[in-house]
């Protein structure tokens, strides 16, 4: 498998941001990492391995990004309003600088696809229904898509706009709704098992079926717990079955 590390100053963050790119071709799978993680998490816990036979056909590039969620909601040093203002920041530099990023070293026309579990999921999430124009669908792995489960209370115009399960009820931009119901890969999954929370999937798969969206909602077992080997079997299945 091609592996590709790079990084680069980031403008909207002030800080240079590292990137790993595995593989040559296809759609391209953008991931974000869980809570406190590094853009190596997926590396380190075997699920590229787990993704090779589709990285090494062609089917899909993976892209791993760092979050910086350890500067923001996981910080406890800083004023909640600095955590909201990151976050922001964060989203413009996967906005402005991932996105060309992928286009410049695949192609303009390679669709992309975020991809993320447990805290990722929310921030993949988030990503494509702010931004449906230049991100065209979303794995999202054992999610709670209500932001305010990770600000201890916070609540302002920046959590309110980053907190799906806030917004996607009230959002009425016609264009913006129909570009969402375009994508054809709105995937929410969960397990039943130990930690996870299926019933936010639910409860947000619902939101989205009252906004007229498409999308599919998979629960999993009592087998499956919140951790990495339900991740390892959830996302190969669905990139061989789905993409």
């Amino acid at each position: 498998m091609k592996r590709s590390p790079t990084s680069w100053y980031s403008p909207a963050l002030n800080k240079e941001m590292p990137i790993a790119t595995y593989g040559d071709y296809g759609f391209a799978l953008l991931l974000v990492p869980t809570a406190a993680a590094d853009y190596l998490e997926y590396e380190r816990f075997q699920m590229l391995d787990a993704l090779a036979p589709f990285i090494n056909g062609g089917k899909v590039k993976v892209y791993s990004i760092d979050s910086i969620n350890r500067e923001s909601w996981m910080n406890d040093q800083v004023d909640p309003w600095y955590k909201s203002v990151r976050h922001q920041q964060w989203n413009d530099y996967v906005y402005n600088e991932v996105v060309p990023f992928i286009r410049n070293t695949s192609s303009w026309q390679t669709p992309i696809i975020t991809c993320g579990a447990s805290f990722g999921a929310l921030h993949s999430m988030n990503l494509f229904l702010k931004r449906p124009d230049i991100i065209n669908g979303v794995i999202a792995m054992s999610g709670v898509y209500n932001l305010m489960e990770y600000t201890k209370g916070h609540y302002d115009d920046n959590v309110y706009f980053n907190s799906p399960a806030h917004y996607i009820t009230n959002m009425n931009d016609h264009h913006l709704l129909e570009q969402i119901r375009s994508s054809r890969h709105i995937h929410l999954l969960s397990g039943r098992g130990a930690h996870e929370d299926p019933d936010a999937a639910g409860h947000f798969a619902k939101q989205l079926y009252d906004k007229n969206i498409w999308y599919e909602l998979d629960i999993w077992g009592h087998e499956w717990p919140h951790d990495w080997q339900t991740w390892r079997a959830m996302l190969p299945h669905y990139l061989g079955t789905r993409f």
